[in-house]
């Protein structure tokens, strides 16, 4: 038997990203977002309305990075998605992280994050029916101790989702199928 529920985001896992961008003064800004994703190959899609400092700082700046948080750093991923940037000018140095420039963008790499795109911004998108920042990757970066045989490992990441329904995170870390090859045996 199925049980009405309240409405909320309700789709899970929702990827808990961090999105960084320097601020006016060259300090570093991240935030935690969870309503993200690839529009495309090459395109990210970040719903954030205007409010927040980090999409003032994106379109200042014209770029972005999108890491993804791992369970290691999940006290400070979450300080990102609580604390605005628009309120606590010092929000970065206050988590005990690190910053470096990215390779090719005017944006920050949080180095304890193992897995970063970097973005230039197209466009700020907003209508009735959601915002959002849309930005084309232009560079993918991996730590080397999540690598294996020269390709990301997932399981290596160790990243986080975000659960809407009690708010919980959970790692994402166990491999269970083979993509696009395992529904072929329904094929037959």
């Amino acid at each position: 038997m199925r049980k009405r529920l309240n409405i909320t985001e309700g789709i899970f896992p929702m990827p808990v990203l961090m999105v960084a961008a320097y601020n006016e003064d060259g300090s570093v800004n991240v935030m935690n977002a969870a309503w993200g994703t690839m529009q495309a190959r090459d395109h990210v899609a970040l719903v954030l309305s205007e409010s927040h400092k980090t999409v003032k700082n994106i379109k200042a700046r014209g770029a972005f990075t999108v890491s993804i948080a791992d369970a290691a750093h999940v006290t400070e991923a979450d300080y990102f998605g609580i604390e605005s940037g628009n309120k606590v000018s010092d929000k970065f140095a206050k988590s005990g992280l690190t910053a470096s420039k990215a390779e090719i963008v005017d944006a920050p790499v949080i180095n304890e994050f193992p897995l970063c795109l970097e973005c230039e911004f197209i466009e700020y998108q907003d209508n009735k029916y959601g915002c959002g920042v849309i930005g084309k990757v232009v560079n993918v970066t991996a730590d080397e101790s999540v690598m294996a045989e020269g390709k990301v490992d997932m399981s290596l990441v160790n990243a986080i989702a975000f659960d809407p329904y009690t708010h919980g995170y959970y790692k994402v870390t166990e491999r269970v199928g083979e993509a696009f090859k395992d529904g072929t045996q329904l094929k037959k």
